[in-house]
């Protein structure tokens, strides 16, 4: 089992029951980086009897994620503070108002011991199970995350978000994954016809993409299909032994937006979030010319792991000042996802 601290996925239940997502693996001391997920309500679709749960945002993205803020702000403030480390607002769960921390390799290892699970806990085991066996990835590397981590799934029409601990574990369940795909009698499928149809549509919509641009990227991605007929994600998270840094050890300071065009120089930092690309041969098409940025980084998980080393892309973010406190080096990188940017900000791929 993993022993560690807030891991990018975990859950926590708050005095209100909302229930928060954890970001990433630099907190304060005093509060856990997170976003609001679910809340109480009696019409929600989420939960059981008179539990009931809606999402509070309908997509992932950073226009729901603003709105999401200036709600919290307005009624319960205690969830929003201002990072000087980021130099941004953000939601967050202070460490008094956490009742209750959900750990996803614990889930799954509950689910992986019923006697009698329901079809959508029987599929979790066999999806866990076939990639441990298919990838050598210990099952006590795997967990599952989500409405199944807090038990307010509906069978129905929940899906079913694993998470999977370490880069090695992560890169062997990566390519087990495409391996599956292309088998022909494999429960595995990317998705295809409707399915991939309203996953593009919907993506066209809530990002800068347009639909040709959306599929472009659905055909990168890995970690996102279907097994056995319900849809499925996959998320690399780190292990306590690849969390190099603390909170504060670097600081980033907004300079303004920017456009830029460059090549990929690597991506072994893109299937963890923050999703980093490396850069070379970077081009500054709109916005301020420095001449060092290194990086582009994103916490939107569509553009992660998508993009490989020589790959060319475009980017528009909020450019920010890198100081990097241990070491001293300052350098610049584009963020993708600010809320400066207002959901306009994107990486596209310039090449297939």
């Amino acid at each position: 089992m993993i022993t560690r601290g807030f891991k990018d996925k975990d859950f926590i239940r708050t005095p209100e029951n909302f229930f928060f997502c954890v970001v990433g693996y630099l907190h304060p001391k005093d509060r856990v980086l997170s976003y609001l997920r679910y809340f109480p309500n009696p019409a929600g679709k989420w939960g059981n009897g008179s539990e009931r749960y809606a999402r509070a945002m309908p997509s992932y993205t950073i226009s729901h994620l603003l709105k999401n803020i200036e709600l919290l702000k307005k009624d319960f403030s205690d969830y929003v503070f201002y990072s000087d480390v980021f130099n941004t607002q953000m939601s967050s769960v202070p460490h008094n108002k956490i009742k209750e921390h959900y750990r996803p390799e614990h889930r799954l290892g509950e689910i992986l011991k019923l006697d009698k699970p329901d079809k959508l806990q029987e599929k979790v085991a066999g999806l866990a199970t076939l990639i441990s066996n298919k990838s050598s990835t210990p099952l006590s590397c795997i967990g599952v995350t989500g409405s199944i981590l807090i038990n307010i799934y509906r069978p129905e029409f929940s899906d079913i978000d694993l998470v999977v601990y370490g880069r090695d574990n992560s890169l062997r369940v990566k390519e087990t994954i495409l391996s599956l795909y292309s088998e022909k009698k494999s429960n595995f499928q990317k998705l295809h016809g409707n399915a991939l149809h309203n996953w593009i549509k919907e993506k066209a919509r809530d990002y800068p993409l347009t639909y040709e641009e959306a599929r472009k990227i659905y055909s990168r991605k890995w970690n996102y299909g279907s097994f056995r007929g319900t849809n499925f994600s996959i998320h690399p998270a780190r292990l306590d032994s690849e969390i190099t840094e603390n909170y504060g050890d670097k600081v980033f300071s907004p300079i303004g937006m920017v456009k830029v065009r460059a090549v990929v120089s690597d991506s072994s930092e893109s299937i963890f979030l923050p999703h980093t690309y490396s850069l070379k041969r970077v081009i500054v098409e709109e916005g301020k010319k420095v001449q060092d940025i290194k990086k582009v980084a994103t916490y939107e998980g569509l553009y992660g792991g998508i993009f490989e080393v020589n790959d060319e892309i475009v980017a528009m973010g909020r450019l920010e000042k890198v100081v990097d406190k241990r070491s001293g080096e300052v350098y610049h990188q584009v963020l993708v996802g600010s809320l400066e940017g207002k959901g306009m900000e994107y990486i596209k791929p310039l090449n297939h």
